[in-house]
């Protein structure tokens, strides 16, 4: 049974549902599998070792999922090999490969949640009445603890960048 947390965020100002846990710094970070632009199963293990920004977003063909996106990817220009930056949405691994190649977005790496919603319902960012992902941010260690967790309020609004490469930067 997946847990419901009833009005924890809005969607252009109505209360929506998110499915999962709310995730918290000190957890371990939950596993989860979704599929890179290739079709090929992505996990937390893939990317053990690193720090990771998971930079969670509604879908990519929207202004501030766009500008979000294109935000990281310009971090993690500067912050290095031993952080990975992955955006997670719904949308379809062609429209998330098609979108990148447009955006020119080569720092950081998307992935779809599309298939069945494993990211969302791990990280507690799935909305129930949109078959969305919340907007979030979760930075991850290289021993796999959650070191910082934001869930946008409202989902159409932008994550503080700032805070979240800072938590990135520490971890290193």
């Amino acid at each position: 049974m997946v847990q419901e947390r009833k009005g924890a965020i809005t969607f252009k100002g109505n209360p929506v549902t998110l499915l999962g846990p709310e995730v918290k710094p000190g957890m371990t970070a939950p596993n989860f599998s979704v599929l890179d632009n290739d079709l090929s199963p992505v996990t937390l293990e893939d990317s053990k070792g690193k720090v990771r920004i998971f930079s969670v977003v509604p879908s990519l063909d929207t202004g501030v999922c766009d500008a979000q996106t294109r935000r990281f990817n310009e971090e993690a220009a500067k912050l290095g090999e031993q952080v990975k930056v992955i955006t997670v949405s719904v949308d379809l691994p062609f429209a998330q490969k098609r979108w990148c190649g447009a955006a020119g977005i080569e720092q950081v790496q998307t992935v779809s949640d599309h298939r069945d919603l494993s990211f969302g319902t791990a990280y507690g960012v799935a909305i129930q009445e949109l078959r969305l992902l919340a907007r979030a941010v979760f930075v991850v260690d290289a021993a796999d603890q959650v070191v910082y967790v934001e869930y946008v309020s409202e989902a159409t609004e932008h994550p503080d960048y700032e805070a979240a490469v800072e938590a990135a930067q520490k971890a290193l």
